[in-house]
């Protein structure tokens, strides 16, 4: 049985936080990009920890009719689990700083100004 994108968001983030997966944040990507409508950022203390998270969100789509796409081999410090229209980040704290994801997709694309050459 397949959820409405808002049930599974909500689902997916009751499993982040009950696998106790850190600063948890939700990006919605309905007006921003065609790629998904919602990306789901965590933090995981271990490399072991963002596994087995990734491993239970898998488990958990494929019980509601998703076969995820889960990519990161370990060892490493981000995981991405693709659940067709949510996306799920997992990362260890360092790289969740140093790749920034919540600002890349939070930036506000400018509208073409007639007046504004550099915008054509």
């Amino acid at each position: 049985m397949v959820e409405s994108t808002e049930s599974l968001k909500d689902k997916l983030i009751s499993i982040l936080d009950d696998k106790k997966a850190e600063h948890i944040h939700v990006i919605d990507l309905h007006k921003k990009s065609i790629l998904a409508d919602y990306l789901l950022i965590a933090s995981a203390q271990s490399s072991r920890q963002l596994y087995a998270i990734a491993e239970h969100i898998g488990i958990e789509l494929k019980r509601h009719g998703i076969v995820p796409i889960i990519d990161g081999t370990p060892p490493t410090d981000w995981v991405v689990v693709d659940a067709g229209d949510i996306v799920i980040h997992l990362f260890r704290p360092e790289a969740r700083t140093f790749y920034n994801l919540e600002k890349m997709w939070s930036t506000v694309i400018p509208e073409k100004d007639s007046k504004d050459p550099s915008l054509h």
